[in-house]
């Protein structure tokens, strides 16, 4: 316990180093110590022993005491105060002097003192310490010659120059260390403050850089949208779109750039809100669906329709992370398609999981390249992709946000075969509402344009713009046209504040960033403006800063609201339409609209994903109708025959393998998937399903297991499981596994619980003939010699993955099943009464019909399946194969 605390107390960073030192010297000073406490107990010097014991435990409290109180330099003052003036000369006198070795122990003292002290205590008491040796030489020598020892001075001089010098150049060389570790502290904080200087200036210019480059993009989405809303012909209107989804395309990448940069400094906040889901859908298609177009590629969306028409979370960030990964997805696909997937999992009555997936048919993702993709400004496989646009921070932004969300991502790629991103983001539901079944991809893909309808009119209310820049106060102007609001435009706030003496103004918008008055200075103005008509006017910032701490920062100033550059007609009107008086605002119809966007909503029914499917090998021996209707995938294994290669259950059958091998023929034999169908497997799978558990055959029995697991390292949504086990008993691992998914464990829920029953489950097999075994390379010639000639039946079991044979039965071949059914339902811990399989290989139904009788007997299971072996297996253990397999509880 108290080396523990020293341990936490060394490896504590935020201490000086030399307090560290200290630490570390006094614990080994310590135990240094009590092994010569001990040795002197051991030598008989008890009285000895007593007197160093009591300065141990001194030594012991004034190291805790210095730690504890944080009095490290006084403790270590009064420590080498202690040794150089008691301890040193003790112990050089009960030890016997200078002819016992204490030359090294003043050494060590003066090592510890330039170790523990700093300044004129250290060489103040470095000299104390060489003059208490001298001292204790000469009175030694004095002693010696009064006792009548034949000792000359000049041995003891050259003694103590020798201890002096050598405890010199000790101390000497710590001090040389301590300041070579004091410059390169200095020169790390140096760079340390350089670094954050250097991260000021950066964050300073993405902020500007932002700015600048939303106040021209503003002009440019609000004038093209004002050409939207015309009556102009298909081809222009296609265009206009065109150049929309390309400036909010420009805006999304600069906001991941600023989004970086407020990621590295630690400034990055989330800012959730109530959204409307399906609106929110339908811009990242908009904006998304004509990239995807450019290159001919297909844009697919399945939104689950039992998803709620509004959450709470946000949204900004969420649109963020989908938009990066389809634009990432459609960058890397040459051709094919994209795919966004939307699902719903309600957890409580206020909270749910929303799982995004987004597929794509492009070149996929090396296995070694994975781990770096979410590397920011690292780009994986560059000889490939050098010709692919990108910053390489997409995914990076992307996995920063799901972890600040709480939430997961993952990803699931065959090289050359597309990958699979899926996010899943915890959020808050405000109306349980379901959007139905929405065709999101028609609104965009059918070319029929979105006719403009303005929201409301207020021609009574009074609006004043404040922006340094025309550009922006035409856009405000154009877009707030249909309103009919009256509307004052003006380019600074000396301005703003002449107006306002004068107008009494509803509503006032104004940008922050201004030359001589920026919009806080003249927002505080306007509100103590002595004889001012517009005290009472909310005012909305409007302004190109954007982020989540300029809304705090803005709403502690005294803002009513605050709207982000560059803004859309219908944002500014629904911001405007809020702020304003009510009793001047008329809000018109929606109907239309209404029927309009209903009329683009059609039946886009497609098969949800499954949260967790849970795969295994054709070898599982489970009945077809166990496994049909639940979300189970087996691999079929291959069995290779003289005359080909087929696959097991599907080109190859039990029955058409016996036929084969009656004839005598040994030669058949089972086959591991290979890593590639592992893959394509897996990747298959996961087109159905959120994640994958796969349980494979023992690994100590064949390569399945090991095949599985390298192939899954190309997805982060699979885990394979070693059954431990093959046949049936793997088949009862699956069947287990299934019914926890369908009960909603999770996947380490179910990866731990299948893992602890692994032990539970009992396999064994008797063997009619063990030539099959050998050939197979299950059991060595010799073993197979000597069955052979005294006609036994071994049974092989499994224990921790391992196949052996746990037993042998001769006698003829009925009396061996009996005894071997005896045996293996002969176990300590009680059976799990639930189902039993007998797996067999070749048995008649009077043969399975004695071996049910002898199971009854003994345990009356509620359920007896009887299942054939499957074309592997029979392969490997040959006809007249029968198992009993079951579980223990």
């Amino acid at each position: 316990m108290m080396f523990k605390k020293i341990k936490d107390y060394i490896s504590d960073d935020r201490l000086e180093l030399r307090y560290r030192m200290f630490a570390v010297v006094s614990s080994i000073a310590l135990i240094c110590y009590y092994l010569i406490i001990l040795s002197r107990v051991i030598t008989g010097s008890y009285k000895a022993a007593g007197i160093e014991a009591i300065g141990a435990l001194v030594f012991t409290g004034l190291v805790f005491w210095g730690i504890k109180m944080n009095k490290q330099e006084w403790a270590a003052r009064i420590i080498c105060l202690i040794i150089v003036f008691f301890v040193m000369p003790f112990s050089y006198f009960s030890v016997g002097g200078i002819l016992n070795g204490m030359t090294i122990g003043y050494v060590i003292a003066t090592m510890y003192i330039t170790i523990s002290l700093e300044g004129l205590w250290k060489w103040v008491l470095v000299c104390l310490q060489a003059i208490i040796t001298a001292i204790c030489f000469y009175t030694d020598y004095l002693q010696r010659v009064d006792n009548g020892e034949s000792v000359l001075l000049r041995e003891f001089i050259v003694a103590f120059i020798s201890v002096f010098l050598i405890s010199l150049v000790v101390a000497l060389i710590v001090e040389f260390q301590n300041r070579m570790n004091a410059i390169e502290k200095r020169r790390s904080n140096n760079r340390a403050d350089e670094i954050e200087a250097l991260n000021r200036s950066q964050n300073q210019f993405f902020s500007s850089m932002s700015h600048e480059i939303r106040t021209p993009i503003n002009t440019i989405i609000g004038l093209n949208e004002m050409t939207l809303r015309e009556e102009i012909s298909d081809e222009v209107a296609e265009n206009s779109k065109n150049i929309q989804s390309a400036s909010k395309m420009l805006l999304h990448i600069i906001n991941d750039i600023l989004d970086m940069s407020k990621l590295r400094s630690g400034k990055m906040e989330l800012t959730p809100t109530a959204y409307a889901t399906g609106d929110m859908l339908s811009e990242i298609v908009g904006m998304i669906w004509i990239r995807a177009k450019e290159k001919k590629l297909d844009f697919h969306i399945n939104v689950d329709p039992m998803l709620p028409m509004v959450l709470y979370g946000d949204e900004v960030r969420i649109k963020q992370i989908i938009i990066n990964l389809l634009t990432n997805a459609i960058k890397y696909t040459q051709k094919g398609s994209v795919t966004l997937s939307v699902q719903y999992d309600k957890k409580s009555d206020k909270s749910a999981e929303v799982t995004y997936t987004v597929e794509d048919t492009g070149m996929g993702i090396k296995k070694e390249s994975i781990p770096y993709l979410f590397s920011a400004f690292k780009r994986v496989d560059e000889e490939t992709n050098r010709y692919i646009e990108g910053t390489g921070l997409g995914l990076s932004i992307v996995k920063e946000f799901v972890d600040m969300m709480r939430g997961k991502i993952s990803v699931n790629s065959v090289y050359t075969q597309g990958s699979t991103f899926v996010v899943t983001i915890p959020q808050g539901i405000e109306d349980e509402r379901a959007v139905g079944e929405l065709n999101l991809e028609g609104r965009h893909s059918s070319g029929v344009r979105k006719h403009y309808r303005v929201s409301f009119e207020a021609p009574d209310a009074r609006i004043l713009v404040v922006d340094d820049s025309r550009e922006n106060l035409l856009v405000v102007s154009k877009l707030l046209r249909e309103t009919k609001v009256q509307l004052d435009t003006v380019d600074s706030g000396r301005e703003a504040l002449q107006r306002t003496l004068e107008t009494a103004y509803d509503l006032i918008l104004m940008d922050h960033q201004m030359p001589e008055m920026d919009g806080i200075e003249c927002m505080h103005k306007i509100h103590e403006q002595i004889g001012g008509l517009s005290k009472e006017a909310k005012i909305v910032v409007l302004t190109a800063n954007a982020g989540s701490d300029r809304r705090e920062i803005y709403a502690k100033e005294g803002f009513d609201g605050y709207i982000v550059k560059p803004i859309s007609g219908e944002l500014l009107e629904a911001e405007v339409s809020k702020k304003l008086p009510q009793n001047k605002v008329r809000f018109m119809s929606e109907m239309a609209a209404s029927v309009e966007e209903g009329r683009e909503i059609k039946a886009n029914i497609r098969r949800k994903r499954i949260p967790i499917m849970i795969t295994s090998e054709s070898v599982c021996d489970l009945p077809a109708n166990m496994v049909m209707g639940v979300d189970c995938e087996l691999i079929p294994y291959h069995v290779r025959t003289a005359t080909g290669d087929f696959l097991d259950g599907i080109e190859a059958e039990a029955r058409g393998l016996l036929s084969y091998m009656s004839d005598g023929r040994t030669d058949a034999k089972s086959l591991e998937p290979s890593v590639n169908e592992y893959e394509k497997f897996f990747a298959e799978c996961l087109m159905r399903s959120n994640r994958v558990i796969h349980i494979a055959m023992s690994g100590k029995v064949g390569l399945g297991w090991e095949n599985a697991l390298e192939a899954s390292k190309s997805f982060d949504n699979v885990v394979v499981i070693d059954s431990h086990h093959l046949s049936s008993g793997m088949g009862i691992l699956v069947l287990e596994a299934i019914s926890m998914a369908e009960s909603g464990l999770s996947v380490d829920q179910i990866v731990e619980k299948i893992t602890e029953m692994r032990d539970k489950i009992k396999t064994s097999f008797i063997v009619s003939s063990t030539e099959y075994l050998a050939k197979a390379g299950r059991l060595s010639p010799t073993v197979n010699s000597i069955a052979k000639a005294l006609l036994f039946r071994p049974v092989l079991t499994l224990r921790k993955g391992k196949m052996g044979v746990g037993k042998v039965f001769f006698g003829d071949e009925e009396a061996a099943v009996k005894r071997y059914i005896h045996s293996a339902l002969s176990v300590i811990s009680p059976i799990d009464t639930k189902r039993v399989f007998i797996t067999h290989a070749g048995y008649s139904n009077e043969e399975l019909k004695m071996v049910e009788h002898e199971i009854r007997l003994r345990v009356n299971f509620d359920q007896v399946i009887f299942q054939k072996a499957s074309s592997a297996i029979t392969a490997n253990c040959g006809p007249g194969t029968m198992g009993v397999l079951f579980k223990t509880k």
